[in-house]
């Protein structure tokens, strides 16, 4: 089986990136606690001839969010932070927040916007968009990006505090829409903890997982192993793309004043895999117990009303079936799903293309690392999820 897993797998990869899909990518599948297969193709740098390697560091950048709602619901379980709590407990400019009506004025808010709010992305924070709402959230992104290279970055609880001035794009809790709720997130978890966003992932997570190579930036003797991001030009093809993006350094050199929960992170495949894999053992991985279960199969069940879920599928067309909780996709109806999937399964994606699943219905998780910008959940990661059913099936 891992044989006919290899093959079958290194040639979707390998197509890919002779389709010009990529410059490099590698996939990870694990099935029962053991490696299936891992493979690679293309170059992690094309101007330098260095190919994707099993050590390769990757760009998470929305990957970065499940780990964002573990963190979260580590502080709740260890009764450090209730999710029903007001965000502006924490950050106090949350306190007295307005909301975008369809006319354009701004009334009240019904109720504060909770901490459970951000974990589902029911907040009402934009990233950017039409309206006040979301011109205001974009203003903030593009305010904290130039200050990258300046003396005085913006850093995690102040671009939060940004954020809370802004008006909201509907009522805490009435729908659903993609934005800063992550970042939130991470200046609520700074504030609770008493450390940096940062300090408190690799002490609470990183650190006990083994994770070693996953970070908000990717110091001096680790530089070479980070891959090149790439982007499609007019013509289709890939040219080196070396901007910034959502206030996060391209090349990841210095440890950043913002520390974005949303999409900051840097890792590995193997490192990745030993944080899905303690998701799929219940909280626990090697002896080490970082969640209860109670914690995991809360932050892994769906997690909205109707009303939320329609407007996350206006919002994502290629999730139809899907529910959404713990800054994860959670599978609800599979007969409506785009892959082979099966109800219960959940991850993310980011914007580079790195994508994550786990499938607890066969024990499995699907791992996809690639950095070409604007991807998200590629047709190259839902073709590797098919190839996963297939090769995991009774």
């Amino acid at each position: 089986m891992q044989e006919k897993a290899k093959i079958l797998i290194q040639s979707i990869l390998d197509r890919a990136v002779a389709a010009g899909e990529t410059v490099g990518c590698s996939a990870l599948i694990r099935k029962d606690g053991q490696e299936l297969c891992f493979a690679a193709s293309g170059l992690a740098d094309r101007e330098e001839n260095k190919p994707i390697r099993r050590d390769t560091i990757f760009r998470l950048y929305s990957m970065s969010k499940p780990i964002t709602g573990v963190a979260a619901v580590k502080l709740a379980e260890e009764g450090k932070l209730d999710l029903s709590q007001p965000v502006a407990d924490f950050l106090p400019s949350f306190r007295g927040q307005r909301v975008e009506l369809p006319d354009g004025s701004l009334a009240p808010v019904d109720r504060p916007m909770k901490v459970a709010d951000l974990l589902r992305m029911t907040s009402g924070l934009p990233y950017d968009g039409p309206g006040r709402a979301g011109r205001y959230a974009a203003g903030v992104m593009e305010e904290a990006k130039a200050s990258l290279n300046t003396d005085t970055p913006i850093g995690t609880l102040e671009l939060a505090e940004k954020l809370g001035r802004g008006p909201l794009a509907f009522q805490p809790g009435s729908s659903w829409r993609y934005g800063t709720s992550a970042d939130v997130l991470g200046a609520v978890i700074e504030a609770v903890s008493g450390k940096r966003f940062g300090d408190y992932l690799e002490d609470a997570i990183f650190a006990p997982l083994g994770m070693h190579d996953t970070a908000f930036w990717v110091p001096p003797e680790k530089q070479w192993r980070l891959a090149a991001v790439y982007t499609a030009k007019p013509d289709g093809s890939l040219a080196r793309y070396d901007e910034n993006h959502l206030d996060i350094r391209n090349h990841m050199d210095r440890c950043p004043a913002f520390e974005s929960g949303g999409g900051g992170l840097a890792s590995t495949a193997d490192d990745y895999a030993r944080f899905a894999a303690m998701l799929l053992n219940g909280g626990e991985l090697d002896g080490v117990r970082v969640l209860s279960s109670a914690s995991v199969r809360y932050l892994t069940s769906p997690g909205l009303n109707d009303v939320q879920r329609a407007a996350l599928e206006k919002d994502f067309d290629n999730l139809p079936g899907y529910s959404y909780n713990g800054l994860m996709r959670v599978l609800v109806e599979p007969g409506r799903a785009n892959t082979l999937s099966c109800a219960g399964d959940y991850g993310w994606d980011g914007w580079l293309g790195c994508y994550f699943e786990n499938v607890p219905a066969q024990n499995m998780t699907v791992l996809l690392f690639m950095q070409r910008t604007d991807t998200g959940y590629t047709p190259l990661a839902r073709r590797l999820r098919d190839a996963a059913a297939m090769l995991t099936s009774d």
